[in-house]
């Protein structure tokens, strides 16, 4: 039998999904009364939506989809809940299969949830089963975002700029894990760096697969032409198809309200970002199966977490210049010296040159990879874990390469006096 955390912190309990009988039929009956919109255009997606998809998609979840079967899926991991300085929190803990398996902490981030890491987790912790080295096995620790699936919600606003010393704490004090790599994307990769850079003696290194997008919001004088391109189309991407995050982050209940009740209208809005967000060519079922689009969705509505869920987007739109300059001065004390390493999909949200990362990163390691979109632990798995096995095999045994680390870290500040 697997060691589980509980073996040194009794305050860690072991955890299992079990949705009761009525909430499936409640989801069920709520299909069947859905009060359809008329189709605009000739079906397909231009106007955001395909009604005539989604008509398919919520018959099959009527009378085809097995959530019990998604379930078992979910409890063959080890997930526990544990509070974290009044947090409570739900994580996966897999154990590594290896003679000296890797501490890593794994976090995903909007519109997904821990299942973002389903087809990941056991090739990290097993690879020689998967076609790798044994020795490159990892612990794998997958907590859900506070506000997210079987977390608690945020008691407060802000909450988003504290998820890292949260991680920091559930990694050190609760699990006594003193040092421990980290990957993360979208809120991930925000939560990862900030992780890192306040906790720099505790994160061996860091993988993500996005340069954090608030870094954009400042835009610096001395930008080259990759720079300014990569920052012309993020404000492009605003202008076009950033109206979910300016919805999400200035009226979060006005919408979560009616996504909250409406289970066609909960999927409607998760699954049209899974098919614009992936590299599916337009046709989402091309990368993921409807089962997959469907667990992720009943993660949110089973917990009812989709008003939650806006939260970092509420903190991100409301920060303040308090905020703001408090995040500053955490910048000039904390590390930007972590190891840092970017997988790069290329039908992700943005395309940022490698000289963007590096003036907030110590980028050791920049893959561009050959396919794969903004779900890329689901939908290239193993492309995915075949980077981060290889950026993190030469740190196992404390031998991490920092050659032109100070030289780098005195470039990145002089970029950022300038």
């Amino acid at each position: 039998m697997r060691n589980s955390p509980r073996d040194k912190n009794d305050r860690i309990e072991p955890f299992e999904v079990h949705v009761p009988n009525g909430v499936l039929d409640d989801v069920r009956n709520r299909l069947g009364r859905t009060r359809w919109i008329d189709e605009m255009g000739d079906g397909g997606w231009a106007f955001g939506l395909s009604v005539r998809y989604m008509r398919e998609l919520v018959e099959y979840w009527t009378h085809g989809f097995d959530w019990r079967a998604q379930e078992a899926a979910l409890n063959r991991f080890a997930q526990f809940r544990v509070d974290v300085d009044g947090h409570r929190v739900h994580f996966i803990h897999e154990r590594g299969r290896g003679p000296n398996p890797l501490p890593i902490i794994l976090t995903h981030g909007f519109p997904d949830s821990v299942l973002r890491f389903a087809k990941v987790i056991p090739m990290l912790t097993d690879p020689a089963r998967h076609g790798g080295d044994a020795a490159d096995s990892f612990d794998v620790i997958a907590p859900s975002l506070p506000g997210y699936g079987f977390s608690e919600r945020p008691a407060n606003e802000g909450q988003t700029f504290h998820v890292g010393d949260l991680w920091h704490r559930l990694m050190t004090r609760e699990l006594g894990i003193e040092r421990f790599a980290a990957h993360g994307g979208d809120w991930g990769s925000l939560i990862t760096e900030l992780m890192a850079r306040d906790h720099a003696e505790a994160v061996l290194g860091i993988h993500l697969t996005d340069v954090p997008f608030y870094h954009a919001f400042q835009k610096p004088a001395d930008a080259s032409d990759n720079e300014k391109k990569y920052l012309a189309a993020i404000d492009k991407f605003g202008q076009t198809q950033g109206a979910y995050a300016l919805v999400q982050g200035a009226q979060p209940q006005a919408l979560a309200v009616a996504l909250n009740d409406s289970p066609a209208g909960l999927a409607a809005w998760i699954v049209e970002k899974w098919r614009r967000w992936s590299d599916c060519g337009g046709d989402v079922e091309s990368v993921f199966t409807k089962k997959e689009l469907l667990a992720n969705v009943m993660i949110y509505w089973v917990t009812g977490t989709i008003n939650s869920s806006f939260a970092p987007y509420y903190d991100i739109a409301h920060a303040g210049a308090a905020t703001w300059i408090k995040q500053k001065a955490r910048q000039l004390t904390g590390s930007s010296d972590v190891p840092a390493a970017f997988a790069m999909f290329p039908k992700d949200l943005s395309s940022p040159p490698r000289e963007w990362a590096e003036r907030f990163f110590n980028v050791q390691r920049w893959t561009e990879m050959p396919r794969g979109g903004h779900f890329a632990a689901l939908e290239q798995p193993e492309l995915l874990v075949n980077d981060i096995r290889e950026f993190f095999r030469p740190m196992r045994n404390g031998d991490a390469s920092s050659r032109g680390t100070h030289e780098r870290s005195s470039k990145r500040r002089a970029i950022r006096a300038t």
